[in-house]
């Protein structure tokens, strides 16, 4: 680190790729951190908004995952979109919650289906964004349907053009499926 340029301790300076970067230091608590995306948030508690926390902060200075609740000092540099962790001074855990003391996440809202058994072709659906949509062809509404919706019923992923067979119900938003399974073939069985 270069020099401290408060007598608090707050401000530093660092040479990033030529140029000096303004580094400010703060304590707080991890709001959430999710290793799968490879990112979370910090709450300082001067105030001022939340800080994201990326993995390769953590890893640069030898952590490889926190948990919601960790106290922390890290220093914070200004960015494009706000505030970011440049450097983790230190952690405390003993105030961490581990995941499985967290209420369960209620990820969607789960409808109770109004609809029988019917047949729908999947529109799209990205498994990045966790959702997509199904349709019972030129003229009907689209169905929404949620990934956990798919997980409930065993299916991990959905293809366009796929032919399902669902029942859905009314969401505050449209249609949403309640219930999703393969389409079953009918007629003779065939062999290969």
């Amino acid at each position: 680190m270069a020099d401290r340029v408060s007598s608090k301790g707050l401000a530093y300076f660092e040479e990033l790729q030529g140029e000096p970067v303004e580094l400010i230091e703060i304590t707080g608590v991890v709001k959430w951190f999710d290793v799968a995306k490879g990112f979370g948030f910090i709450v300082p508690d001067n105030g001022m908004q939340d800080v994201l926390l990326h993995v390769t902060c953590l890893r640069r200075d030898g952590y490889q995952t926190i948990l919601e609740g960790t106290r922390i000092v890290a220093l914070v540099q200004k960015r494009d979109r706000g505030y970011q962790a440049f450097r983790i001074l230190s952690m405390d855990q003993s105030t961490a919650v581990h995941p499985s003391q967290l209420p369960p996440v209620r990820t969607h809202v789960q409808v109770v289906p109004t609809s029988g058994l019917e047949r729908a072709i999947v529109k799209w659906f990205n498994r990045t964004k966790g959702f997509g949509f199904l349709t019972r062809g030129e003229g009907t509404e689209d169905i929404f349907i949620h990934m956990e919706t798919l997980r409930r019923f065993g299916l991990t992923e959905l293809r366009p053009g796929q032919v399902v067979l669902v029942r859905f119900g009314d969401g505050d938003k449209g249609l949403m499926a309640a219930e999703i399974h393969p389409d079953m073939p009918t007629g003779v069985a065939r062999s290969h």
